[in-house]
């Protein structure tokens, strides 16, 4: 009985941050529109049509998004959940919230095209707020979001470029609209960029920095894994974790040292066990693990899945898994670890050495053309790309500068001494511990 008062009442809290979260949004769509440089692409259809029909905004976002539900279930047909329709009664009243939100702010005319880009600013930032307590409810998606999710399960398509391919849709047709009802471009400008570049880093940001709302809605009761049981579960195994510039021969260095001290080397086991647990293709892996090629182009897609909980972009989906099994692997049995970010994913390993292997270019590029036969032969650039997307990779995912000494136990220029001769040193060092 108690156990039921509690869900009862975290379903009411869950109901009424919805609510709130709506009405913040829609007074963040209303504040957009009186800045007048530009609504959110999924905001701009209704207002330009707003502009030639006797509906309001709010009506006009709630047939909008009864389309995008009814497409849904044209798509799902007998595969949709009947629960999904409580995006219905929500739409309905976020149109109405946005009704209100445009008459309580009718008197704010800014002056200035200052007072404007301020207004639309703030617009995203209220928007986006809204957005993250209606996501951290877990009610119900919202509609377009809800497409983009039925589209890319049911084609298997990456969520991340579809909700960019609908994001633009909507653009299109703003366009389309705008020339055949008004002569003009209304509603869609550098407000719609701005508005469609912040608002998925500002939720991503209320969500780092707000952790503790979601727990309180939820009520979770996870126990909180103290450094005693993870000192207790790394207790019995030893890891080398090598981090490494490409040609600088960490894996040839990894797998000397693995062999000389007797215990395991953990590569091609990581990403078959990965390929597994992820259901992508072994050569997916290959080419998307360990690197990333623009980390602002990647930040600026991935925050396309902040609209939603329950989707990942690959690559963060990809790290998340071969953290685990790194892990896993880790507690099992002793072992040498060759990149991945593991030194950063292992802190708190009470027996974890992280080496860091480098050398000069001449060294890089002769033993990767010769000793590996790269074809077409390498050059700086190549090494020079190659660096910068482990670096970009590393800042990614654990913020820490990816050549930086204090993040390693030892380093070493092995084209001092070559691959034999600087994985003894490194085991005379972890033997002298």
């Amino acid at each position: 009985m108690q156990k039921e008062k509690i869900i009862n009442i975290n379903f009411v809290k869950r109901v009424l941050v919805f609510i709130i979260g709506l009405f913040i949004m829609a007074l963040g769509v209303s504040l957009s529109v009186k800045a007048d440089i530009g609504v959110s692409p999924i905001s701009c259809v209704p207002y330009i049509y707003s502009l030639r029909f006797s509906l309001t905004i709010g009506e006009l976002t709630i047939i909008l998004n009864s389309l995008f539900i009814l497409i849904q279930i044209i798509i799902l047909r007998k595969k949709y959940n009947i629960f999904q329709l409580v995006q219905l009664p929500a739409v309905i009243l976020f149109g109405y919230c946005i009704d209100i939100a445009m008459t309580l702010s009718k008197n704010l005319q800014p002056s200035n095209y200052i007072e404007q880009l301020f207004l639309c600013l703030l617009a995203c930032v209220i928007l986006a707020f809204g957005i993250f307590l209606v996501i951290k409810t877990r009610l119900t998606y919202l509609p377009l979001e809800g497409l983009v999710i039925v589209i890319s399960q049911t084609f298997k398509k990456e969520f991340g470029k579809i909700k960019i391919s609908m994001d633009s849709l909507m653009v299109v047709i703003g366009l389309i609209s705008s020339y055949a009802f008004i002569s003009k471009i209304e509603g869609i400008r550098e407000g719609s960029i701005i508005a469609a570049l912040l608002i998925g880093t500002l939720i991503k940001f209320y969500s780092i920095k707000m952790p503790n709302i979601e727990k309180w809605l939820l009520q979770e009761t996870v126990k909180d894994i103290s450094t005693e049981d993870i000192v207790d579960k790394y207790n019995n195994t030893f890891v080398i974790t090598i981090s490494r510039e490409f040609g600088s021969g960490g894996h040839e260095i990894g797998k000397i040292i693995a062999k000389q001290l007797g215990i395991s080397f953990i590569d091609s086991e990581l990403v078959r066990l990965t390929a597994i647990q992820t259901g992508y293709t072994l050569d997916y892996i290959q080419e998307n693990e360990q690197k990333l090629s623009n980390s602002l182009i990647y930040d600026l897609y991935e925050q396309n899945y902040a609209y939603v909980n329950d989707e990942l972009p690959p690559k963060d989906a990809l790290f998340l898994v071969q953290s685990k099994i790194i892990r896993d692997i880790c507690a099992q049995k002793s072992c040498v670890i060759v990149g991945r970010c593991a030194n950063f994913i292992l802190k708190d390993h009470p027996n974890c050495i992280n080496i860091f292997i480098h050398a000069n270019d001449e060294y890089r590029i002769e033993k990767i053309n010769k000793d590996y036969g790269a074809n077409p032969p390498v050059t700086n650039y190549d090494l020079e790309k190659s660096d910068e997307e482990r670096a970009n990779y590393c800042v990614h995912f654990t913020n820490k500068n990816w050549r930086d000494a204090k993040n390693y136990h030892f380093t070493i220029d092995s084209s001092l001494y070559g691959s034999k001769e600087s994985a003894n040193k490194v085991i005379g060092f972890i033997k002298r511990l």
